[in-house]
């Protein structure tokens, strides 16, 4: 466990995430881009989704990006300000902030992602851009997803160059795989460069697929697109992840079952090296928006690992936080932590509260 960073906290140390902040343009719920006259404006990344969550459970946090130096810029600043995330660490310059179209899927539609991010302000950053030492002095976890290597060989190398600071400060380190294949189209061996990434990394989180994407690592026997997912079954995968990268402390697996856009039933497996944690299986129906799930599972999990005396109640905790989630519109989990707790010990009744 991590509870020793209880008192980092104390000593005014944070949870700092280095990625990207896009603007993020959705239709009305139900309707399609081809269609809409009309978009519903916020900001998102999982990077920035992840601090946003975090200080809505109480934990102090910096954001680390570039953003451009105008209005849209300013107002990025400033919806990562009401949420009491740290801004003072973000660069500004170039040329344009990305962007992301999102349709929400219904029932047999699936959701949509449609990226503007190429030449963004992030993408073009370089790794001398940031003074890791400085950025990183008052830090004690430092977050990073398969997203921002994705982005650009310019994002990849900047990402390799915080981690290495990172470690040799002492920083414990995790790492959501979160693939992306529309990003990854400057890179033929993404593999390779995730496999650089995860080297630094203490904690690992994965899906049910990405081991096998980036590392060829899959459970024996099993089609995660069809059927039930056996929890018990990426036991294996867990470990294979362990052997590949002998530095990893914790690794985690998110597990999704989609019957439908509308309807999925969510759960996770924890892995310490020795024990192999399970967690309850939420059946999830409606789906308001599944965006920012396994950002909010990161965040949970972290939080979890930090002040809770057991790997169990951390992982149970990070599901619980995660499939609320699916029931908030947007990418950020807007959700507190006696919220998490009454889903933990009441279930998904959902009587009013009053």
């Amino acid at each position: 466990m991590f509870t020793h960073c209880r008192t980092y906290i104390a000593q005014g140390k944070k949870i700092a995430a280095f990625g990207e902040i896009m603007l993020r343009l959705s239709p009305p719920l139900g309707t399609r881009l081809i269609q809409t006259h009309i978009f519903e404006v916020g900001f998102a990344g999982a990077e920035a989704d992840f601090v946003i969550n975090l200080t809505l459970l109480g934990v102090p946090v910096d954001f680390i990006t570039k953003i451009p130096n105008n209005v849209l810029g300013d107002k990025c600043v400033n919806f990562l300000r009401q949420f009491g995330v740290g801004v003072s660490k973000i660069i500004r310059g170039g040329e344009r902030l990305g962007v992301y179209f999102i349709e929400v899927g219904i029932g047999p539609r699936p959701s949509r992602v449609l990226y503007d991010r190429s030449y963004s302000s992030f993408a073009m950053i370089r790794p001398e851009e940031i003074n890791w030492r400085e950025a990183l002095k008052d830090v004690f976890w430092f977050h990073i997803t398969g997203i921002t290597p994705a982005i650009s060989q310019n994002t990849a190398e900047t990402c390799e160059a915080a981690l290495k600071v990172a470690k040799e400060l002492g920083i414990t380190v995790s790492c959501d795989l979160n693939y992306r294949a529309q990003l990854w189209r400057w890179c033929k061996s993404p593999g390779e460069v995730m496999s650089k990434i995860v080297s630094y990394a203490d904690v690992l989180i994965s899906n049910e697929e990405e081991a096998e994407i980036y590392f060829g690592i899959k459970v024996p026997g099993v089609d995660p697109s069809r059927g039930k997912i056996d929890p018990e079954s990426y036991r294996y995968v867990a470990e294979e992840l362990m052997k590949k990268f002998p530095n990893l402390r914790i690794v985690a697996i998110t597990l999704r079952t989609s019957i439908s856009a509308s309807h999925n039933k969510w759960t996770a497996v924890l892995y310490d090296a020795k024990n192999f944690y399970k967690s309850y299986e939420y059946d999830i129906l409606p789906i308001v928006d599944r965006e920012g799930a396994g950002d909010a599972f990161a965040a949970a999990l972290v939080y979890g690992l930090i002040f809770m005396e057991d790997l169990q109640s951390a992982l149970d905790f990070a599901v619980a936080a995660s499939c609320l989630k699916h029931a908030i519109p947007g990418a950020v989990n807007l959700i507190y932590k006696d919220e998490i707790e009454r889903l933990l010990k009441y279930g998904t009744s959902a009587r009013i509260i009053r």
